[in-house]
């Protein structure tokens, strides 16, 4: 179990306008730890993110909107997820991690406190895999909600995609299925990605954490034809996010929230593009009004 780095402390704003009701559709609010302790066993240990930095995060990048990802510290109690989406209001939306037995009355009640999806993960310990994909879709299903998947390897969406194009809900593929620069846009699971976001009506994909699937590090220029790929492919189904505080992130350097903005936004190189990726795309996935 590794320590984690924490955040920039000074995210500087971009300097290319950001759209009213810009949505960040993927962060993590991490203890504090007297109230939401972390859980055992786990596969990292972060540095406390908690609900007001991330507020101050929104305000200077401009972020209205916000959905909240339960972090691997904090296993299956989303009792800090939870809370931030609560707190948040019509503002917040959250993604939850269950346990494989969890209820319809569970789901119901998570459902009613501003939880839309569950997240299954191959890369972190505590919570459930790919391998209840099925099952969970089917649990689910009734409540509108999405499973969000959080790959170890690109590959595994290969594997994965005859089920996901069968599945009865929406699915979030987390960080362009985590595919690296090295890897390239030419590869056998990005070209995947691509066939499930322009051949389906249910797929979707984040542009989301790049800064750590580059090569070739700042200013991670190995991953700019993969994120115009996606949104050239179904610029309807692609979201964004800041990853903040960017667990799994060991070593430096800790890259600048709001640099990070900015080169989304120049990657989509338009109005239109960042209106779809940043207001339109979340308020449809999310039910924001």
């Amino acid at each position: 179990m590794r320590d984690c780095l924490g955040p920039d402390p000074d995210p500087r704003r971009p300097t290319l306008p950001i759209p009213e009701n810009t949505c960040d559709t993927h962060c993590h609010v991490i203890g504090p730890v007297a109230r939401f302790p972390f859980t055992e066993p786990r596969s990292y240990t972060p540095p406390e993110s908690p609900f007001e930095s991330y507020m101050a995060l929104r305000r200077t990048l401009g972020i209205r909107r916000s959905v909240i990802v339960q972090p691997g510290a904090h296993g299956t109690d989303n009792a800090v997820t939870v809370d931030a989406v609560e707190r948040l209001g019509g503002e917040g939306r959250g993604i939850v991690v269950v346990k494989p037995d969890v209820t319809r009355d569970e789901i119901a009640a998570l459902n009613e406190r501003g939880i839309r999806g569950v997240r299954l993960s191959t890369v972190l310990a505590g919570g459930l895999g790919t391998d209840h994909i099925a099952t969970m879709a089917d649990r689910i299903a009734p409540f509108g909600w999405q499973i969000v998947l959080h790959l170890k390897a690109a590959d595994e969406l290969v594997a994965l995609a005859p089920v996901i194009r069968a599945l009865p809900v929406d699915v979030v593929i987390d960080h362009m299925a985590r595919v690296t620069g090295d890897e390239g846009s030419a590869s056998k699971p990005f070209a995947t990605l691509l066939e499930l976001l322009a051949g389906t009506d249910h797929c979707w994909t984040k542009i989301c954490s790049w800064y750590r699937l580059s090569g070739g590090g700042a200013p991670y220029a190995d991953m700019r034809a993969m994120a115009e790929a996606v949104m050239a492919a179904r610029l309807d189904r692609v979201l964004w996010g800041t990853n903040w505080p960017h667990p799994l992130l060991f070593e430096p350097p800790m890259p600048n929230d709001g640099d990070l903005m900015q080169q989304f936004l120049e990657w989509a190189g338009s109005e239109e593009r960042r209106q779809a990726v940043l207001v339109d795309n979340p308020a449809r996935l999310y039910g924001f009004s």
